[in-house]
């Protein structure tokens, strides 16, 4: 059964430099799986400065979508960077420039995806350190599709860190490790 690392916090908070440094200490090949894509320039720029930070012997993955049906074998150790793009990848491709989001189309498309990738997670052998943002703590986005997206992601953290064997929290640059609800439950 795969093991479950989350790794969450706030932009620039150290989430991807943390993942990739538990990721160095673990045994095997390490598949890096990068769900951005290089739209523009600057996306193009942070991509590429991803990339030199990362061990070259680490094989890297670019998967906006669909990313447990792409994965082939069973890899040693994968870092996922990250949900919050994989979540707007998925918003986006559903939503497109509509007036209008369809919340019902955009929740079926991601559903499917996270489902899919949990099943992979839980059925391989490979340790997994998974990487998003917590976007709640911010301001209410004043436009419909950014509040879907926001909701969105809030639930499929929560999926994540229900499943996780560990769920971490980073504040600049500290890791904070967090204990899921029924953990706690269990100490008592």
């Amino acid at each position: 059964m795969g093991k479950l690392t989350l790794i969450l916090g706030g932009a620039r908070s150290g989430k991807s430099t943390f993942a990739q440094e538990l990721a160095s200490h673990c045994r095997g090949l390490v598949t890096y799986i990068a769900t951005a894509q290089a739209l523009d320039p600057e996306m193009q720029n942070r991509i590429q400065k991803h990339q030199s930070e990362r061990p070259q012997n680490w094989q890297t993955l670019e998967l906006p979508q669909n990313i447990a049906s792409n994965i082939t074998g069973n890899p040693d150790v994968i870092i996922l960077d990250c949900l919050t793009l994989l979540v707007s990848n998925i918003l986006l491709a559903e939503c497109g420039q509509e007036d209008e989001p369809n919340e019902q189309r955009s929740s079926a498309a991601l559903e499917k995806e996270i489902s899919t990738l949990l099943d992979r997670i839980r059925s391989s052998h490979t340790q997994w350190f998974v990487v998003s943002n917590e976007v709640g703590l911010g301001l209410v986005p004043p436009y419909p599709l950014g509040r879907i997206y926001r909701d969105e992601l809030g639930r499929v953290n929560q999926r994540f860190a229900s499943q996780a064997d560990q769920v971490f929290l980073l504040v600049a640059g500290i890791p904070i490790p967090v204990h899921p609800y029924k953990n706690i439950l269990d100490m008592e």
